[in-house]
């Protein structure tokens, strides 16, 4: 069944949907009166609604029955990316959204090849939020993670400090064997709790960078065996969570 993320609800047992989502509805989708949909409130919550009056500005859905399903991670997960190259980041947020992400903050890294002035950059985000979006519907998600305009190094450090835990994909760290940082952080976590992790670019992190992370209180940490690009990094990370978390238990 079709879900959107509605903004606006009239009280509270009807839904104003517009823009986008009501031209998916009446062009794409070729919903009428009385057709079933699921739709989301800005608060996360959730229901089966009835499609009770199409017009060329809205559609509007009345509420059938409110729904308790929640499947949004336990713990609150943040993916750090370091630009990379063409589309992988696009990839990294469609996928990372699936597997349960709750915001994705790139940044501009010292080998990131990708510059980009504020202009460019607003509407990469709203495209990246586009896509989180989509993504978050098509996963039955109740949250669409938070895209953030790209920074710099120092200020994703200030922003660390929101988070309970902090840890950076150091591929070094996977090539001398240590397997046990990541695993830890994941049993210390408790529900509710938040985690940042940072991922660098195509060539990794600069030695620098690294220096810079771990001065700031993260930890190093290896993902295994193998080196990941930087686009499977960070989703091969997410499983590893949602194992963690909601399989393991």
């Amino acid at each position: 069944m079709q879900r959107y993320f509605v903004k606006h609800r009239a009280k509270e047992d009807r839904f104003f949907i517009d823009e986008n989502d009501r031209h998916h509805i009446v062009k794409v989708m070729r919903m009428e009166i009385g057709d079933q949909i699921i739709c989301v409130d800005p608060d996360g919550r959730q229901a089966l609604c009835k499609l009770a009056e199409i017009t060329d500005e809205r559609v509007v859905a009345d509420v059938v029955q409110w729904k308790e399903e929640d499947s949004e991670l336990p713990i609150s997960v943040a993916i750090a990316s370091g630009l990379p190259k063409g589309d992988k980041l696009e990839w990294i947020i469609q996928k990372g959204t699936e597997l349960g992400a709750h915001q994705f903050i790139p940044f501009t890294a010292a080998r990131s090849v990708v510059k980009w002035d504020d202009k460019k950059a607003a509407k990469k985000v709203e495209r990246w939020q586009k896509i989180a979006k989509e993504a978050a519907e098509q996963s039955h998600r109740v949250r669409v993670p938070k895209i953030s305009t790209p920074v710099r190094l120092k200020d994703l450090l200030e922003k660390s400090k929101e988070f309970d835990y902090k840890l950076v994909a150091f591929e070094d760290e996977s090539r001398n064997g240590e397997t046990s940082v990541f695993s830890a952080v994941l049993k210390q976590m408790q529900p509710g709790k938040s985690l940042l992790i940072v991922f660098g670019p195509e060539g990794g992190l600069a030695a620098e960078e690294v220096e810079q992370l771990k001065n700031n209180g993260f930890g190093l940490c290896g993902l295994g065996p193998r080196i990941l690009r930087a686009e499977t990094a960070p989703l091969y990370s997410l499983a590893a969570i949602s194992y963690h978390f909601e399989l393991l238990r």
